[in-house]
This record gives C-alpha cells, structure tokens and sequence, in this order.
C-alpha cells in the first residue's frame, strides 16, 4: 500500500510523519536528518508493508533517496531503504494539549504510539526525538 507520508529513521527506530499537503513533513524530515542525524527513508510517498504484526516502510523506487526542499529543489541524500515504524507523528497546526492523552495510529489493526506536533514550533524535531526516548 502507499500512502501520502514522509518517513525517516532515527537510531534504528522509525519516525512516519502525517499531515495535510503543506503541513511541512519535508521540511520536518530536512531538519531531522541535517540537525539530528536522521536518516530518510522516504518523502512523500511512502510504501507500507505488513511482517509479523509490524509495520515497515520504504520509498517507492523511483523516489529513493530523494527529498523535496521548497525553494531549492529535489535534492539526493544517503537512505535507508526500509524502516520498521515505531511512531506516528501527526504534524497539525491546530492547538495540543499540554499533556494529551495517549494516541495511537491503527493500521490494519496493529497500534502504532502516534503524538500531535506542531511543525512551526522552534522545538518540533527536538520534541519528536523526546517522544521516541519514551518508547
């Protein structure tokens, strides 16, 4: 299945991002990888496949390695060409709760922990990382 998402992965543990169009995934997965170390793994569109109850995601082949940077192009970068996703961020400009109740995104039945970032926010990639420390 594809989805329209972006993904990276992080020491080892995947980071699907969700939003609208323009709600700025590309521009989370740029920070992420040039401020943090992440690795992409797909922009865009994201491939989903299910193994044992667990969730993986790739790019589409044609997209490998490829990132949307608004304003100067499509540039190429290291990927990794699969990533077990291990969280959900849903990238929203509307108002989050200070401390939410826990989220979860259900794919074909399998639970994924999913937190609501602002993208706009200074410290959006520094508080997607501290809710991947949590996992």
């Amino acid at each position: 299945m594809n989805i329209h998402a972006s993904c990276i992965n992080f020491k080892k543990k995947g980071i699907l991002l969700l939003g609208d169009s323009g709600a700025g995934k590309s521009e989370m997965c740029l920070r992420l990888i040039f401020e943090h170390g992440a690795v992409l793994v797909a922009d865009d569109r994201v491939d989903i496949v299910i193994k044992q109850q667990k969730i993986y995601a790739s790019a589409p082949q044609i997209l490998e390695g490829l990132l949307e940077v608004r304003g100067i192009g499509i540039i190429k970068l290291k990927y990794c060409r699969r990533s077990k996703i291990d969280m959900v961020v849903k990238l929203t400009n509307q108002k989050i709760e200070r401390l939410p109740e826990k989220e979860f995104y259900v794919f074909e039945g399998i639970k994924i922990p999913q937190i609501s970032i602002n993208p706009q926010e200074v410290a959006a990639p520094i508080k997607i990382l501290a809710g991947l420390s949590l996992l």
